[in-house]
């Protein structure tokens, strides 16, 4: 019996295709540029089997819902 997986974009619930090539990975990190002094980041990077299954990690099928999730990770951490 064959383990099969899907991965659906988190932001508009598309599902991925094992063609899909265009598909992205966010999550969100600290970062301290200073002592005691943390800011919130946000990584984006290329498609990757591996970190795909960190629960932690945003599934994005594209640059338009990369840039959604962007936006609204902005409009929480301006809060």
């Amino acid at each position: 019996m064959a383990f099969s997986e899907t991965f659906h974009c988190n932001v508009c619930g598309k599902p991925k295709s094992e063609e899909a090539c265009d598909w992205w990975l966010a999550w969100e990190d600290q970062v301290s540029p200073l002592p005691k002094v943390e800011q919130p980041l946000l990584k984006v990077t290329h498609w990757n089997d591996f970190l795909a299954h960190d629960a932690a990690v945003k599934h994005l099928c594209g640059a338009r819902c990369a840039q959604t999730l962007l936006d609204r990770w902005m409009h929480e951490v301006g809060e």
